[in-house]
Formats: structure tokens, sequence, C-alpha cells
């Protein structure tokens, strides 16, 4: 290998010799099946788990209901401390350790909630399962580029994203048919068991892709300077606060949804099927938006959405509240498909945005962008789900306070551009 290239924050392990070991170690189908389980991991841990917040309530003696949503909430937690670390780390140790060391504490998460006896302890192992979900959802990004650039590693993120978006419309699914056959805690054994299979699967068919002479030392100082840098460049850090702003409305819903649906209209088992039509709407969403903003561009369609997110959020408020917070289920439903199909546009554009300006500490800039725009939900999210009260009145509240806070924070941000 030519040790006089040049080394990126991702690692640019993108030579003859990386690849043809990857070819010969598995097909391009089976790398992308990998690929997608990996990343798949984390949407599996939040949204498969919903239909049990309740039985898990009941039999850990929960008082408050809205407490449930901890178990939803502190997996964020989690996550946004392990985004930091593994972008790092996997530029100092290689890939494979750093994604080794992400299944493990996931493991050990599942475990624990799996035997918890208690709330805390079950709450303690979503923490360490989502500190752990963080390593194979960011590492593996950073894997597919050392192997592939340009057009074909959009193609493979196509295929790896087309499997990520259809793990939320089918895992509540999931959850709730383990709840018909057995005990919530077979979910969590469902996790364990699927982050065993996804390491000895990566662990026997993935070649490392980050030789020893393109590594770069594990330092606290790189990350302090790319805080900063986030910090006092007004453009990341503006899209940074945008995205956690929007974001912070779905994980309110995500919070509350299993309340809502299941008590609240009391869907019971059909509480998946709903959920599902609502993901389906991010993910066209996120489709479309390949398409729309070669036409129209990031901050045309963002702007787009936040205005429409917030207009429909307003007007929807107004209307719930004559129907004294319990508004017909098809109205809720036509009002949340057009918000999510919002929200689609918005998570991949302001993600772009905020790393426009990184692009010459593109790894460690998604890292510090990741976990700081989750941060910012994580905060706002649960505010919103602790807030709900049997009605839809504090979440359409929280879309639209949330949705105009982002649109003044985007205006902010462009006033300087004009």
């Amino acid at each position: 290998m030519n040790k006089n290239e040049p080394i990126g924050s991702i690692g640019l392990a993108n030579t003859a010799e990386v690849q043809a070991a990857g070819r010969q170690a598995r097909s391009f189908g089976e790398f992308v099946g990998l690929m997608a389980l990996m990343i798949s991991l984390v949407a599996l841990s939040i949204d498969a788990v919903l239909p049990a917040l309740a039985e898990i309530g009941q039999e850990l003696g929960v008082q408050r209901e809205n407490d449930n949503q901890l178990i939803i909430s502190l997996l964020f937690l989690g996550m946004a401390a392990g985004q930091m670390i593994y972008g790092p780390l996997s530029d100092s140790t290689g890939r494979k350790p750093a994604i080794y060391a992400g299944f493990g504490l996931f493991m050990g998460g599942s475990l624990l909630a799996l035997l918890a006896p208690s709330f805390p302890l079950l709450l303690a192992g979503r923490v360490l399962q989502g500190i752990g979900a963080a390593g194979p959802r960011i590492v593996t990004v950073a894997l597919i580029r050392d192997q592939y650039e340009g057009r074909a590693m959009a193609r493979v993120m196509s295929f790896v994203m087309a499997v990520f978006i259809l793990v939320p419309v089918i895992a509540p699914l999931l959850g709730q048919t383990i709840l018909l056959v057995a005990h919530w805690r077979a979910i969590f054994g469902l996790y364990l068991g699927l982050a065993l299979i996804a390491s000895l699967w990566f662990a026997l068919r993935q070649p490392e892709t980050l030789t020893p002479g393109q590594r770069i030392p594990f330092s606290l100082t790189r990350i302090g300077q790319a805080i900063r840098e986030v910090v006092s460049n007004r453009p990341a850090l503006g899209y940074t606060l945008t995205l956690g702003t929007v974001f912070g409305a779905f994980i309110g819903y995500l919070n509350s949804s299993q309340q809502l649906f299941q008590n609240q209209y009391g869907l019971g088992q059909l509480f998946p099927l709903y959920f599902a039509i609502l993901a389906l709407a991010i993910g066209s969403a996120s489709f479309l938006n390949a398409r729309l903003v070669m036409r129209y561009g990031m901050r045309w369609l963002s702007r787009t959405a936040l205005l429409t997110l917030a207009g429909l959020s307003l007007l929807f408020w107004l209307l719930a509240y004559a129907w004294a917070g319990q508004p017909p289920l098809w109205a809720l439903m036509v009002y949340f498909l057009i918000s999510f199909f919002c929200i689609g546009l918005l998570f991949g554009n302001l993600n772009a945005l905020a790393m426009e300006p990184l692009g010459h500490i593109a790894g460690i800039g998604a890292a510090v962008v990741g976990s700081l725009s989750t941060f910012i939900s994580l905060m706002l999210g649960t505010l919103i789900g602790q807030s709900y009260n049997g009605t839809v009145l504090p979440l359409i509240a929280g879309f639209a306070l949330l949705s105009l806070a982002a649109l003044g924070v985007m205006h902010w941000v462009e006033a300087r551009r004009l």
C-alpha cells in the first residue's frame, strides 16, 4: 500500500487490496445484508419494544404511566453518548475492534434488561444498549466508505437504507407478535440473539478495512477541537440545533405513541399497523428527497417542510382543542402522515446542511453533529412525552412550538448568507 495517500478521519482505505479481500470474503449481496442488519439494530431496539411498554411498567411496579416512556428515552441517551466515541475509536483501533466493542456493550445491556428485577436496572440496561448500538450504527458507514466511494457507495447506502427504513414498519408488529406467544422479556432475548448473530457473521465474513498505516491515534484533544469547531461555526451549529429541535418533536411522538394509540384510541393489538403506516410516510419522504433535492435544493426543501409542519400543527392544535383533545382517529392520522412526510424530508437535508462546512473533519464532525443533535432532541422529546395527559394536545403543541423554533434558528443561520 502507498503510505503517502491522504488519511481522512473516516479512513480512506479504498485500496485494491482491501476491496479484493472483501469481495473474496463475501458477495455484494451478503455484504449489503450484513451492513443493513448492523445499522438496523438501532431502529429495532427503539420500535420493537413499544407494544410492551405498558406490560413492562405494570410488572416492574412503575407508578406513573408516563415513566414507561423512559424505556425509549434512555436508549437515545446512551446513543448520544456513544456517537461521540466510536468514530475516533475506529480511526485509531480499526473498524472491527470498535464494532466488537459496540456489540459487546449492546449484548450486555440486552442481558441486563432481560434479567432486570426492577425498573431502574432495566433502564440501566437500555442506556447500555444505546451506547452499544451507536457503535455498529456509526462505524458501519465508515466501513462502507473504506471499500466504496462515489456512486458505488451511494448504491450500497441506498440498499442499506431501504432496509433501515423498513425496520420501523415491521418492528412493532414483531414485538406485538412476541407478546402474543411469550413474555415481554423475550423481546430483549430477540435483541440479544440478533446481536450475537450479527457479531458472529461480522467476525467470520468481514475483513478489516482500515490498515495499520492509515490509523490515527485516539485523542480527546481531537474530539474537543471538533466540538469547538462545530460550536463556533454558525451554519454547522445552527443546522445542528435545527436538526435536534425537529427530531425532538419526533422523539416526543415515539415516547407517547403507545399510550396515544393503545390507550387513548383503544387500538390494542392494532397499534403496530397504525405505527407502520406512519413510518412509511417518513420512508417515502426519504426516497423522494433524493429526487426533490436535486431540483429544489436542501434549504428550500427544509424551509418549506418546516413552514408546512408549523402551520399544519398550529391549525390542528386548534381543531384538537375544539374536540377536547380527542380528534377523530382519521383526522389525527391525516395530520401525522403529512407531518411525518415533512420530517422525513428534514432529517437528511438538515444533517447534510450541518455537515456542509465540516468536510475537512467529516468523520469526527459527523459524530459531534449526531451526538449534539441527539442530546437536544432527547431533552425536548422527553419533555413532550412526559407532558402527555390523555389527550393529543401536548404532543401537537410540541410539534408546533418546536417547528416554529426550528424556523427561527434556520432564519438566524440564513441571515448571515443574505
